[in-house]
C-alpha cells in the first residue's frame, strides 16, 4: 500500500515537470516579465538600514546619495533610489587624522554648482564647540570620479559654531544656509542665511532667520551627558524649497535625540530681500513629525528631490523605527512623495509606515539625462 502511494505520487510529479517543461516559452516569459514589471515599479522604506542626514541629487540618468558617516564622505549612485542597498559606492573623501576637519563628520551634501561639484559638510577638531563648515571642490563629471580638493571653511566673518551647511541659487546670487550659535556657548541652535561670492566663499553677514519659539521647537532635554548642558533649543537642517513666487525654508525643530524631532517651515515670496528677516514668516505648526503607526520616530534633517522626469516632488529624510533610538546609528533613510496645498505650500502628509509598498517616481525606471534636478528645484 506504501509503495503504490510512492509510485502515484512520483507519477504526478513527473506530468506536472513534462507540463511545465512543455509549457508555451511567450507565457513563461510573460509571467516572469509582468512580476519584475511588479516589483519594479514600488519600493518600500527604509531605504538603508540605516543613514542620518540623507541627501541626494538626479543628473543624467543618476541618483547620487549622501548621509552621515561620520568618518568619511561616502556617495552612492544608483538610477533608482530603490536601488540603494546595492548600489556602487565609494568613499571620495577621508578626513586627516588631526586638524580642524578631522573629526564628526557630519550633513554632507552634494551640489553641481557653475559646471563643478562641491561638497558641502561639517566637521570638527575633536570637540563640538570647533564644529565649523567645509567645502570641497571636483572638476570631473562624475563625482565619483576625480580628485576632492579642498577650497576652506565656510564661514561669515563672525566665525561661529555651524553644522548642516546648504547652499542654493536664487534670482542670480548664491546663497549659504545653516544652523548655528549666536555666540560661543552651546544653549540654542538658530537657522542663519548669508549672500555667497563663490560656492565656496560667504561675503555678506549672517542673519538670523529662525530661532526655536514654539513649544514643538524646544524639546530637547539632554540626560547623562556632562560635556553638554541639561537643555538645548534646536532649528537645524535648513533646506530651500522652490515653487511658483514662493520660497520656503523648511528645518529640523528638537533635539535629534529625541521623538519630538519634526520640520517647520518658514516662507517668503521669491521677490522678496531674502538677508531681510522680517521677510519670512514662521508656520506655528509643524509641517511633519513621528507616526507611531509608521513606525516613524524623530523624523527629521529632511531633503527634496525631483522624479526624474520632474513631474513629481519627493522628501528624503530620516527616521528611527522603535521610540527612544536617539540621534544615532539607528536613524534610517527614507522616502516618499508630497503634494501641494491650494494656497501653494507643501503637504508633506504623514510618514509612509515601514514596509508598505510605494510606487517609484515617474520616469524612474527610464535612463534620462535631461540634466540636473535638485533639491531645490532649479
Amino acid at each position: 500500500m506504501k509503495n503504490r502511494y510512492s509510485l502515484r505520487k512520483l507519477a504526478s510529479y513527473f506530468f506536472v515537470l513534462c507540463a511545465l517543461s512543455f509549457a508555451p516559452a511567450s507565457q513563461n516569459i510573460s509571467l516572469a516579465a509582468q512580476g519584475n514589471q511588479r516589483f519594479s515599479e514600488t519600493f518600500t522604506n527604509p531605504l538603508l538600514p540605516a543613514g542620518a542626514d540623507p541627501w541626494s541629487i538626479y543628473q543624467d540618468g543618476f541618483y547620487y546619495y549622501m548621509h552621515t558617516t561620520g568618518i568619511n564622505l561616502t556617495i552612492w549612485k544608483a538610477r533608482s533610489l530603490a536601488d540603494l542597498k546595492t548600489a556602487k559606492k565609494k568613499i571620495v573623501w577621508t578626513p586627516p587624522q588631526i586638524g580642524p576637519y578631522s573629526k564628526d563628520i557630519w550633513a554632507p551634501e552634494l551640489h553641481y554648482l557653475q559646471g563643478k561639484w562641491y561638497i558641502y559638510f561639517a566637521a570638527d577638531a575633536g570637540s563640538n564647540e570647533s564644529h565649523r563648515l567645509w567645502v570641497l571642490e571636483n572638476t570631473s563629471k562624475d563625482p565619483l570620479a576625480g580628485e576632492w580638493v579642498m577650497k576652506g571653511k565656510l564661514a561669515d566673518a563672525s566665525d561661529k559654531w555651524a553644522i548642516d551647511g546648504s547652499v542654493f541659487e536664487h534670482m542670480g546670487n548664491l546663497y549659504a544656509v545653516w544652523s548655528g550659535w549666536e555666540g560661543d556657548v552651546n544653549g540654542r541652535q538658530d537657522i542663519y542665511l548669508a549672500r555667497m561670492k563663490n560656492p565656496w566663499t560667504i561675503d555678506s553677514q549672517r542673519v538670523r532667520l529662525s530661532m526655536p519659539e514654539y513649544p514643538w521647537e524646544k524639546v530637547g532635554d539632554i540626560k547623562d551627558n556632562p560635556r553638554e548642558p541639561p537643555h538645548v533649543d534646536v532649528n537645524e537642517g535648513p533646506q530651500i524649497l522652490k515653487r511658483g513666487d514662493k520660497l520656503f525654508l523648511i528645518y529640523s525643530a528638537s533635539g535629534c535625540w529625541t521623538e519630538n524631532y519634526a520640520l517647520g517651515m518658514l516662507t517668503t515670496s521669491a521677490s522678496s530681500n531674502l538677508l531681510d528677516t522680517t521677510s519670512w514668516k514662521k508656520s506655528e505648526q509643524p509641517v511633519f513629525q513621528h507616526s507611531r503607526e509608521a513606525r516613524a520616530y524623530g523624523t527629521g534633517h529632511n531633503s527634496f528631490f525631483k522624479s526624474p522626469d520632474g513631474t513629481e516632488d519627493w522628501i528624503l529624510y530620516h527616521a528611527n523605527s522603535k521610540p527612544g533610538q536617539g540621534c544615532g546609528r539607528f536613524r534610517s533613510p527614507r522616502a516618499q512623495r508630497f503634494t501641494w496645498n491650494e494656497d501653494g505650500t507643501p503637504n508633506f502628509g504623514k510618514p509612509v509606515p515601514v514596509g508598505k509598498p510605494i510606487r517609484k517616481p515617474s520616469g524612474d525606471r527610464k535612463s534620462r539625462s535631461n540634466g540636473i534636478r535638485s533639491a531645490q528645484g532649479y
